[in-house]
């Protein structure tokens, strides 16, 4: 295919074809940060188009404007709208396709006639860019070359002078223009966050940054590299003064927390699929001193992590345990959070509840912000409880603590058997460590006899053996023997295994510490489909009688 063509003496030779189509980043604004290939990409250029508002300033042109030639034929696209509203029937949407329809035709006229074609935008082309617009209709019939410029995202982080991103930190990019819960979400789950698109979004993204706790960590920067250049604590931004070129930066935290110090961890058996305390011998905690929060914001926040790793952490946990300046939790359950810079991981047996809860609130007295990690969720068999009543003694009462749901080992496990907890149902430990047998026994009898579907934690360890099969003599008091019986293992994990038997089949040596029992009510239905898989669930609808 010809097109136009640099010859070696630097002059352009034209050649009978299509011409070519250039998106051009220019950079975030001054026009020194223009890259030398955008410079010549524009000198060689026949045509220069840009989008501006029906204003008709734009500002790609006065970024390129010394590069602008008198002979160059211009093409401005001018937007129908921009945040007002239309009476186009398609609605904005359908005003503002019908206006890059239109204005991918117009470039397509020079194109066809064989001129160069250099869309020019601010930025950097494909990133939140109007050229992508004309890219989409129009690089695949033409050839196309796209040269990315510097973004307002990497200029506002020269400004201020801070880091994106370090190590292993995660960078989220996100537009002001998300609803409110997504983006408290999102910034709640994240390392390091810009958001793009303020204006009159602002309002919402501030107070995302507070309910998600980032807004003492964000900085605003407004026409970074630009003329009008701002840059302060978000904190001090009046939403008035918020044009749209402006962005929301929550810089690396690595930089500003101390050096980093592990705790001994202690040694025990794998962890329980509930998160009930596993039975091996304890370990000291870490008795270091570790220096307050720069803030003095001392607080704990125990924090469920679900049933396994990172899949099943929700938004909130991820950004809490990310934002802790000390972690204290079983060992097990601590190494599924990765190592972070700065961060203190004070690490126990799981037998040892009281002592892992006192350790925190110590912590957060001493102004650290402290995450109690708990496996499931931190309010079922878990940690919560124990954080809590240690937190209602004195000398711990105003210290602050806040408690993180995370996905239940029942629920996960009966997610991976179909709905066997749809209708009413029951979640019993048969664990005689912290309650006698004589209650289990009670509890047991009384669900049952309520036609409850069961979830029953902590069925058996090492040293628990009896307990599944007294429980199936019980049930089957109750239920019919061939009641579907789930038996969940290490949901999530690398031995994940999810098996239904009949009540009368239960043969407590398959069941380990690891294992979930998901016990059917009469209702309750096993299904095997199509494609082999057999699926347990129980009807929202119970039988009149």
């Amino acid at each position: 295919m010809s097109e136009q063509q640099a010859t070696g003496d630097g002059s352009v030779a034209k050649t009978v074809g299509p011409g070519r189509l250039y998106g051009v980043g220019l950079g975030p604004g001054d026009p020194s940060l223009m890259t030398v290939r955008a410079v010549q990409v524009i000198a060689r250029a026949d045509v220069i188009a840009y989008h501006s508002a029906r204003h008709g300033r734009s500002i790609a042109r006065s970024i390129a404007a010394e590069h602008l030639r008198a002979d160059h034929i211009e093409e401005a696209l001018v937007y129908p709208v921009t945040t007002e509203s239309t009476d186009h029937p398609g609605g904005y949407r359908g005003a503002l396709d019908e206006f890059y329809e239109s204005a991918a035709a117009r470039l397509a006229a020079h194109l066809d006639a064989g001129r160069t074609v250099a869309v020019i935008s601010e930025g950097d082309p494909l990133f939140y860019g109007s050229y992508q617009h004309m890219h989409k209709r129009l690089a695949h019939r033409y050839p196309t070359e796209v040269i990315p410029g510097v973004t307002s995202i990497s200029a506002a982080a020269a400004r201020l002078g801070k880091p994106l991103a370090e190590a292993d930190e995660v960078l989220t990019i996100l537009p002001g223009t998300l609803p409110e819960e997504e983006l408290t979400a999102r910034l709640a789950s994240t390392d390091t966050a810009v958001v793009m698109k303020l204006g009159r979004t602002f309002p919402t993204v501030r107070r995302a940054m507070e309910r998600s706790g980032r807004l003492p960590e964000a900085h605003y920067v407004e026409r970074a590299t630009m003329p009008g250049e701002r840059t302060q604590k978000l904190t001090d931004i009046d939403a008035e003064t918020v044009p749209y070129f402006s962005v929301t930066v929550v810089p690396s935290r690595i930089a500003d927390l101390p050096p980093a110090t592990t705790a001994s961890p202690g040694s025990g058996e794998p962890a329980a699929a509930s998160g009930e305390p596993a039975e091996a011998p304890a370990s000291p905690e870490d008795t270091a001193q570790p220096a307050a929060s720069p803030d003095g914001r001392g607080e704990v926040v125990v924090v469920g992590t679900g049933p396994a790793g990172p899949l099943w952490l929700t938004p909130e946990s991820r950004g809490a345990l990310a934002a802790a300046e000390d972690l204290v939790g079983y060992t097990t359950y601590l190494d599924r959070v990765p190592p972070r810079p700065g961060q203190r991981r004070h690490a126990s047996d799981n037998k040892v509840e009281s002592e892992r809860a006192e350790l925190a609130l110590d912590l957060a007295r001493r102004g650290r912000r402290v995450a109690v990690v708990s496996g499931g969720d931190p309010g079922i068999f878990a940690m919560a409880t124990a954080v809590l009543e240690v937190a209602s003694q004195d000398p711990y009462r105003a210290i602050p603590v806040r408690v993180l749901p995370g996905v239940t080992a029942a629920n996960a496990a009966a997610a991976r058997a179909g709905a066997p907890l749809g209708h009413d149902y029951a979640v019993i430990s048969l664990s005689d460590r912290l309650k006698p047998w004589e209650v289990i026994a009670e509890r047991l009898h009384a669900a049952a006899s309520a036609d409850l579907a069961l979830a029953l934690y902590n069925p058996g360890s090492r040293s628990r053996t009896w307990q599944v099969g007294k429980a199936r003599e019980l049930l089957l008091e109750h239920r019919a023997p061939d009641t579907p019986v789930i038996l969940a293992r290490d949901i999530g994990g690398p031995e994940e295994s999810v098996r239904t038997v009949h009540l009368a089949d239960l043969d407590p040596l398959q069941v380990d510490m690891r294992t979930l029992l998901i016990v059917g009510s009469s209702q309750t239905q096993a299904v095997r489909r199509d494609d082999g898989t057999e699926i347990v669930w129980t009807p929202r609808r119970y039988p009149e009688k």
